[in-house]
């Protein structure tokens, strides 16, 4: 099996991706931009070969990097970043060299656009909040949010995260966000819903069933956390309410995903939302095609005693689960801003309960 991995390197946790595969025989063939010395050394030992471009920006410079894989090596089984900002590309490259091991170029924006997504989640009778696009005009806008309350969520269509995002909390604030927001016509608009964002994690085999699945907890709303320059404390949790399990699993199917690790994101309702919810109840928020951000990957691997890169790379090498779960953990991440004479820095300390629970062998 021939699989071109992009962007290896970023983010810094993905050389184990790399290494699971080659510990499951696959040949691992990655582009990246940066020079090969530079590498992990961990990551240059799982790599049967490295091919530099000047910039992962340059389609035809990446493309030409996969056709030399492709004549050197033969067919080409796997193209994946799993990573966001390179979901696109990725999926052009496949359709490009016919790799069906995942999302071709005509399925992409079910996938980026929240608007997009928001299709799927009414076919497959998911709750997820009302929305509206801010270029049907500002009127239209305003009679949304009077049906569904102020304050409403202004967010781009194409985006990862709180970025951009802005909380209108009154129709001189929507009058506001017309006149200063350069890039207006490319936002969606949403109705403001309260709670807890909980994710779904998983890792899909080709069939569409889970072989593995956990649950992420997000207190404090990651709006809150850019907009208002909060801390940072989430967990992966040790169970998975079953309602939660359900939806993601519709989700999954409702989006027709196959052969992925996906990061699918619901809010669970602290507050009744007529004509949407109750408390306690989960409503989709956005799906992601990728595992979640940042060192989640190893605070889940804590949580479950597991290893979820080989998960992933049971999946592309067998299409079945070979790797163990051991005792469930409750897993908490807290990230503190602080004040650095040279910019903001981030502080990330992982701290696992209980302590003297060891780490993986595969990531001491």
């Amino acid at each position: 099996m021939n699989f071109v991995f992009i962007s290896p390197h970023f983010p810094h946790t993905y050389w184990q991706f790399c290494q699971r595969l080659s510990q499951n025989g696959v040949t691992v063939l990655a582009i990246a931009d940066v020079h090969y010395d530079l590498l992990q050394p961990e990551l240059k030992e799982s790599l049967t070969e490295y091919y530099r471009v000047d910039s992962l920006e340059n389609y035809d410079e990446v493309y030409r990097g996969v056709a030399y894989f492709a004549y050197r090596y033969g067919r080409i089984d796997w193209i994946e970043s799993n990573n966001e900002y390179w979901l696109e590309q990725d999926a052009r490259l496949r359709t490009d060299f016919n790799v069906v091991t995942g999302i071709q170029a005509d399925r992409i924006r079910s996938i980026k656009e929240k608007s997009e997504m928001k299709k799927h989640y009414l076919e497959g009778g998911i709750p997820t909040a009302r929305q509206t696009l801010a270029s049907a005009g500002r009127e239209a806008v305003a009679a949304f949010a009077a049906e569904v309350g102020y304050p409403i969520i202004a967010k781009p269509d194409v985006g990862v995260g709180a970025s951009g995002t802005y909380k209108i909390n009154s129709e001189a604030e929507l009058a506001d966000f017309y006149a200063r927001e350069p890039h207006v016509n490319q936002y969606v608009v949403e109705e403001f819903i309260t709670g807890e964002i909980c994710s779904y994690d998983a890792v899909i085999d080709s069939k569409g069933e889970p072989l593995f699945e956990s649950m992420t907890v997000w207190p404090p709303s990651i709006m809150d956390i850019v907009n208002l320059k909060l801390d940072l404390s989430y967990y992966v949790d040790k169970e998975m309410p079953e309602p939660l399990r359900q939806l993601g699993r519709r989700t999954v199917k409702a989006f027709g995903v196959v052969s992925r690790f996906v990061h699918l994101e619901f809010f669970r309702l602290d507050s009744e939302r007529p004509g949407l919810s109750n408390i306690g109840d989960f409503v989709a928020l956005e799906v992601n095609m990728r595992p979640a951000g940042g060192y989640t990957p190893d605070m889940i691997n804590y949580a479950h005693s597991t290893d979820v890169y080989k998960v992933w790379a049971d999946m592309v090498a067998f299409d079945e689960l070979r790797t163990e779960e051991g005792k469930p953990y409750y897993c908490h991440g807290g990230i503190r801003r602080v004040a650095h004479r040279r910019g903001q820095a981030l502080l990330l300390r992982l701290r696992q309960s209980p302590r003297h629970l060891p780490l993986p062998p595969q990531s001491q």
